[in-house]
């Protein structure tokens, strides 16, 4: 891998903006840490307009990422898209994010990463981390991880925010041992 480019993603037409360039700066920060490599964020806002669902008021994650497809053609470089709206696959009522299997297009979702969802008054330090936890999840993912059954490791299947919360913002050893051989 020779980039990490994180993608803001919104719905202009529909109200849905994308999601401040301070938390992603700070994101992008983050993960040139863990992954010593380039990270930044991307001009631009990729449009998901197109993948709206309005009887569940949800956005299509994998839809999302084929829209993604044709944005960065080199497989070195990993395209990272960031959201503020939900998402959903058609088999679960919601995803904090999806990505590509040993591909090299992830997604991740701040909607109910935030406290707001939750009726709680906003807590910035705690959306970040939890970004930072879900990002590298996904791009875990792109490299070829699975879930891991480790419940710290940030590959651990998360499907509450609970569960999300107890994890580390890192892999385990197992999980940075397979990685070291992708990265």
């Amino acid at each position: 891998m020779r980039a990490i480019h994180l993608m803001p993603v919104g719905a202009p037409g529909l109200g849905e903006p994308a999601p401040e360039m301070e938390l992603l700066d700070a994101l992008a920060a983050a993960l040139a840490r863990v992954f010593q490599v380039s990270c930044h964020v991307r001009p631009g806002v990729l449009d998901a307009g197109a993948t709206h669902e309005p009887g569940r008021r949800q956005f299509h994650a994998t839809a999302i990422l084929r829209a993604m497809i044709a944005l960065e053609p080199d497989p070195e470089v990993r395209l990272l898209g960031i959201a503020e709206f939900d998402l959903f696959v058609p088999v679960l009522t919601f995803v904090f994010g999806e990505a590509q299997l040993r591909g090299n297009r992830g997604l991740v979702s701040l909607h109910r990463l935030r406290e707001e969802f939750y009726g709680l008054p906003p807590n910035p330090e705690l959306t970040a981390e939890r970004l930072a936890k879900e990002a590298l999840h996904e791009l875990g993912h792109t490299f070829g991880l699975r879930h891991c059954p480790q419940w710290e490791c940030a590959m651990a299947s998360s499907h509450t925010v609970e569960r999300l919360d107890l994890k580390q913002a890192q892999y385990c050893a197992a999980c940075r041992q397979t990685l070291s051989g992708s990265v």
